[in-house]
């Protein structure tokens, strides 16, 4: 934002002083109140942010800068609706802005708008083809949608602009499918050995390094730089392990076979949902495309409303047991609302792919009674090195460190192994190395559990067309393959610690510790 004031120090500390002390004076100084808004967005005090740019606006509709700030912080607030209604505003104002058709087009991205995305995207590259993240974020989207080759050419456009832009690189290793040949290798180890590339490009180069040489069967080379991403990145995460186990602890200790039965039936009774839940990089983008591909069933996205709904809960795990009868049913529908943004079907069913709603998986239970929910496994060891070597865009910050990610896969399994007793409806479990040795035996009973008779064309998944937004975009986009099960073997012997941590989690498995 362009500065309202004229302030002799620009530094965060002193300036947001000088603005209130501004604003009692003036509270009606709508430029003051937009940089209040920059500075509480800088710090990441988004819904001040919001709060203060709508303050702007009542007192000045007209405003447009204030206006497309607004956007760009609902879109940080994942409110990627209500930033396309006030993108949308904007633009009749400012029709040629390409920031705005450019931050449109990520919302639409969040929303399952990819092909309004993409002719975005390139309009605003048509016009400015110099911006090698427009270009990375235009290659997204094409692999979204399953056009791989126009986006790696996309990815590569954006390297030529910027050829130390880590993200870029890890963007290509996260295909899974292609290889880097010697110049890639050569180009990214010279990025890394730049003095000045920031840590983001820096982490992002050695997961994209990792898989690199891990192609190439160099396993001490490819951990090395595995090591190296994440203990970077480890640092600029928030983790604790300790309260994820007292959120389990507390979970077990509420939601009992008893709190069930006092619920029962008060949660909205619509059964459209499909969960699929469980670690990441388990198989549940596999489980969500073998499901996607029956006729009664839409896959959507990795949606963030269940974690929302369960913020909301003061006191959550254990408030819950505060709420009144009518809430659960509320929550439901509210659920339901707000997931029907992401629909592009009337299809009766739709799935719901978010990984980490295993933790939230009673209260999936009490607000949406008759919803099924799937709890895709995989072997300990090739689940937990898979989310090692794999960079995150936002998210799991457990995965960072070996041993927090053994404690965190033990209390996933902890509560899941509860609330298989414990529960109406307990989960549906897919072991991902069944699946593969398998599949057709698995894939009856997964549809079986589902409700829903078998269709050949589950069996065919890879055939079937919709947008991918995971990890494992492209390899749903291939035949069941079994490479995945022994991944983790050449670098067993750096994986100590997750065993350690693992305990007789790793021991029992596919079975649970007694």
């Amino acid at each position: 934002m362009e500065a309202a004031l004229a302030l002799h120090d620009n530094r965060l500390g002193d300036a947001e002083p000088r603005l209130r002390a501004h604003l009692k004076e003036d509270p009606f100084d709508v430029a003051a109140i937009r940089m209040m808004a920059e500075l509480a967005g800088r710090i990441g005090r988004y819904r001040d942010a919001e709060a203060l740019l709508r303050r702007a606006l009542e007192l000045s509709p007209a405003f447009t800068a204030a206006r497309a700030n607004l956007a760009i912080v609902l879109h940080r607030l994942n409110r990627p609706v209500e930033a396309i209604e006030q993108l949308d505003i904007v633009t009749e104002d400012e029709p040629d802005h390409l920031g705005h058709a450019n931050l449109k087009a990520a919302a639409l991205g969040r929303i399952g708008g990819f092909d309004e995305a993409i002719t975005l995207y390139e309009q605003v590259l048509a016009k400015a083809p110099g911006q090698p993240r427009v270009w990375m974020s235009y290659g997204h989207m094409l692999k979204t949608v399953g056009r791989q080759a126009d986006g790696i050419a996309a990815y590569r456009r954006a390297l030529d602009l910027a050829p130390a832009l880590g993200e870029v690189w890890w963007s290509l290793a996260n295909l899974k499918t292609i290889r880097f040949d010697d110049a890639d290798i050569v180009a990214m180890e010279a990025a890394l050995a730049l003095p000045d590339i920031s840590d983001e490009d820096r982490f992002h180069l050695d997961f994209a390094l990792g898989k690199a040489y891990e192609d190439r069967r160099q396993a001490d080379r490819a951990f090395a730089h595995y090591a190296a991403g994440n203990t970077l990145r480890r640092r600029s995460v928030v983790y604790e392990p300790d309260e994820t186990r007292r959120f389990v602890d507390q979970s077990i200790a509420l939601f009992t076979p008893d709190f069930f039965a006092a619920h029962a039936e008060q949660g909205h009774n619509a059964p459209d949902a499909i969960f699929v839940l469980g670690m990441p990089r388990a198989g549940s983008t596999l489980v969500e495309q073998i499901l996607s591909s029956h006729s009664l069933v839409e896959g959507t996205s990795e949606l963030p409303d269940i974690p929302m709904l369960a913020r909301r809960i003061k006191g959550y795990p254990g408030a819950v047991a505060d709420l009144a009868p009518e809430d659960f049913a509320a929550m439901g529908a509210e659920y339901l609302k707000r997931a029907a943004i992401q629909r592009r079907t009337d299809a009766p069913f739709f799935i719901d792919k978010l990984p980490n709603n295993w933790a939230h998986a009673a209260l999936i239970r009490l607000i949406l009674p008759n919803a099924t929910i799937i709890d895709a496994r995989r072997h300990p060891l090739g689940c937990c090195f898979s989310n090692f070597k794999q960079h995150f865009a936002r998210g799991q910050a457990f995965s960072y460190d070996l041993a927090e990610m053994g404690r965190y896969y033990r209390d996933y399994v902890r509560l899941m192994t509860h609330l298989d007793t414990a529960m109406p409806r307990p989960p549906h479990r897919v072991f991902y190395e069944a699946m593969v040795d398998d599949t057709e035996a698995q894939v009856r009973a997964l549809l079986a559990a589902c409700g829903l008779d078998f269709e050949p064309a589950c069996l065919a998944f890879h055939q079937t067309e919709r947008a991918v937004r995971t990890a494992s975009s492209e390899q749903v986009r291939r035949p069941i393959f079994s490479e995945g099960k022994a991944a983790w073997l050449p670098f067993e012997p750096w994986l100590d610690p997750l065993k350690d941590a693992l305990g007789d989690v790793l021991a029992a498995y596919p079975a649970v510790p007694a």
